[in-house]
């Protein structure tokens, strides 16, 4: 870490204003130019910790950046991680207000919903596997406080790993999902107003959604953190991702999982 605490500090505080203001700042790089990961990760969990205190709960975990293009356009070898709490989860159809958000966009997803705990080292996509309770299609939206999407990787990584909030399909349970759907080869659709916006494949997440879960577990190893049972994992956009304002639908279709989707107002 190269920040002192209270830089830190102050840090977590200018995010967390932009959030509840809906207000975006400039990057956090422009401020503290030593800002490093290992900083971002720290003004993350402040703000976890903000949140915990004031009453809500960590129901789930997110993955970003697990496509390649959008690594290399950030020059990192790697995916990011952030948190999902409760108020973060609607319901499915629900209309959203769009100023909830700051500049909000939506991807099509894969949750898995654990009924065994997930910690590393050494976690395999055969132990998520074997973790896994049920899957379902997901739509994301991410969102950033960082004012026009101005992002390098140890912004995204402090805000949350831009994270706005998540609608869940129906569960699919373990023993139907694996035996008749193959998460590699499953095709996705993001919609928005009834077009069609991308399309894309389960291999565009590290390969297969159940390694970027097999990820997750592992690099939470070293804060301590284990994925535990009745909590889910956003494991990663099939496609681009869909700006949306008031007045847009958006709709993720998985083939097997189905469809979910999300009106904005």
């Amino acid at each position: 870490m190269t920040l002192a605490v209270d830089e830190v500090g102050q840090a977590a505080e200018a995010l967390y204003a932009a959030q509840t203001d809906r207000s975006p700042i400039a990057p956090l790089t422009q401020r503290y130019p030593g800002l490093d990961v290992a900083d971002a990760y720290a003004i993350q969990q402040v703000n976890l910790t903000r949140r915990l205190c004031s009453g809500r709960r960590l129901v789930g975990h997110k993955i970003g950046l697990t496509s390649e293009p959008m690594r290399t356009l950030l020059g990192v070898h790697e995916p990011d991680f952030g948190y999902i709490l409760d108020d973060m989860v609607l319901g499915r159809g629900e209309a959203v207000p769009a100023d909830r958000f700051c500049a909000p966009r939506v991807e099509p997803e894969v949750a898995f919903l654990l009924r065994r705990p997930l910690y590393g080292p050494g976690v395999t996509v055969d132990g998520v596997r074997a973790a896994t309770e049920a899957v379902a299609v997901a739509l994301e939206i991410v969102d950033s406080r960082i004012a026009d999407w101005a992002l390098s990787l140890p912004d995204t990584v402090a805000d949350n790993a831009s994270s706005g909030a998540v609608v869940l399909g129906a569960w699919v349970p373990y023993d139907e999902a694996f035996e008749g759907l193959d998460l590699v080869n499953a095709q996705a659709s993001l919609s928005l107003n009834g077009i069609e916006i991308d399309s894309g494949a389960g291999s565009a997440v590290m390969g297969d959604p159940a390694a970027a879960v097999a990820w997750l577990a592992n690099a939470l190893a070293p804060f301590g953190t284990k994925i535990l049972p009745g909590q889910f994992v956003m494991s990663g956009s099939f496609t681009t991702a869909a700006f949306v304002r008031a007045g847009d639908h958006a709709a993720a279709t998985i083939s097997g999982l189905g469809t979910v989707s999300v009106r904005f107002t």
